[in-house]
């Protein structure tokens, strides 16, 4: 896929000045960290992660190097199983019929989605799942709108693959004493973030916050391996990071602190009773938002301490702040080496990651661009035209080995 750092160039000058101070900090502490060896973990969250081609973009620096480590939510996981993006027809269920839908438990809107697909990929589907072809020659034959979107979840047959094998992936995963994320990795594409993590041995895990979402995939997950064991795998990940990027994700007070994170307090206990815990302290924090408010937390903590001294003296941070106080605001504002970065994380990650990339003299053979753009509309179409599905013979190939 074509790189256009002139492209890339114009967006960071379009910035405000701000956002352009801290992208800057932000970028000079993942090279500074790459250069001595350090780890780089990145935190994700969903929809704008797909949307923006972010996920694809991790993947690329985890098959570079560049990336050590990712948390990332069950619902990401079944996209990537599905192949990131896909094409989908949306057609009224009144014009695909009763015969084949049952109204009441469709969801809101009306609408039906039939993932389009090649005369290849249909019959390879078929040799590992009933295809109902009248349903999908119906859909054919009506009217309906095509729009590129999250792949598998809601579209047929893709969603319905995904939930189906998710029981059966889960009991490998007991079978091999992995993480579900692991097993389904070895069978996802190699541009996915799973999938680059499986081959190059990059932990790809959901947060516990992160399980609910994507159906049984999600259920799936979370039964893989205990919560216990998950923390612990998470938790040893943060550790070992010298730099985490949070990137369009809520609830991170409970990802990057955690049971066991002894500096902003909530392993304390857990130090004491023996666990092996480990600390922020240090760690160099960025956070990708869109969100104003976090830009004025942190600078009423780091300006004036208030943040802190809420916490010291019992007090709602909402009421002495003044602004909507999104948990994760708290332990972020008062690390002393966080760096809040407020924008389109699609602008965000492609300034990021081109500009990480030649200082670090790393070629990229993929980058992302904000999807509202003209490159970013050819990189969506470039995903969904050569990213593929999860394939089953490929887990069954690791299983052997």
């Amino acid at each position: 896929m074509k790189i256009d750092g002139e492209f890339i160039e114009s967006l960071y000058e379009a910035l405000p000045e701000e956002t352009k101070h801290y992208l800057d900090i932000a970028i000079e502490k993942v090279v500074e960290a790459k250069r001595r060896g350090g780890n780089i973990v990145v935190v994700t969250g969903s929809g704008p992660n797909i949307h923006e081609g972010v996920t694809t973009l991790i993947a690329e620096f985890i098959t570079k190097g560049l990336i050590d480590g990712v948390t990332t939510s069950s619902a990401v996981v079944s996209h990537e199983m599905g192949g990131v993006l896909d094409k989908v027809k949306r057609i009224n269920i009144h014009d695909v019929g009763e015969e084949f839908l049952d109204f009441d438990k469709m969801p809101r809107g009306d609408i039906f989605e039939l993932t389009e697909l090649t005369d290849a990929q249909w019959a390879d589907l078929k040799k590992e799942m009933i295809i109902d072809d009248a349903l999908v020659q119906r859909c054919n034959e009506k009217e309906g709108t095509v729009i590129i979107k999250a792949a598998a979840n809601m579209a047929y047959p893709m969603g319905l693959r995904n939930e189906t094998f998710a029981a059966s992936i889960m009991e490998i995963a007991h079978t091999k004493h992995v993480p579900f994320e692991e097993v389904v990795g070895w069978g996802c594409d190699e541009r996915t973030m799973l999938g680059a993590g499986a081959r190059k041995g990059v932990p790809v895990l959901v947060s516990v916050p992160q399980l609910i979402g994507g159906g049984q995939v999600g259920i799936s997950i979370a039964d893989s391996i205990p919560v216990s064991d998950r923390t612990f795998r998470i938790s040893k990940m943060l550790g070992s990071a010298d730099v985490i990027i949070e990137s369009a994700v809520a609830l991170t007070q409970e990802i990057h602190d955690g049971p066991f994170e002894t500096y902003t307090g909530h392993g304390i206990w857990a130090s004491w009773n023996g666990y092996p815990t480990y600390s922020l302290k240090d760690k160099t924090l960025i956070r990708f938002d869109l969100d104003e408010n976090l830009k004025k937390a942190w600078d009423l903590d780091k300006k004036s301490g208030d943040v802190q001294a809420a916490i010291d003296k019992g007090l709602p941070k909402t009421k002495m702040s003044k602004i909507p106080f999104r948990m994760e605001m708290s332990a972020f504002s008062r690390l002393e080496k966080s760096i809040p970065v407020i924008g389109d994380i699609g602008v965000l990650w492609s300034v990021m990651g081109y500009k990480v990339a030649k200082a670090l003299n790393v070629e990229l053979d993929y980058i992302s661009y904000p999807q509202q753009t003209e490159p970013g509309k050819a990189m969506r179409e470039w995903i969904v035209d050569n990213i593929d599905y999860m394939k089953m013979d490929k887990i069954k190939e690791w299983l052997q080995r």
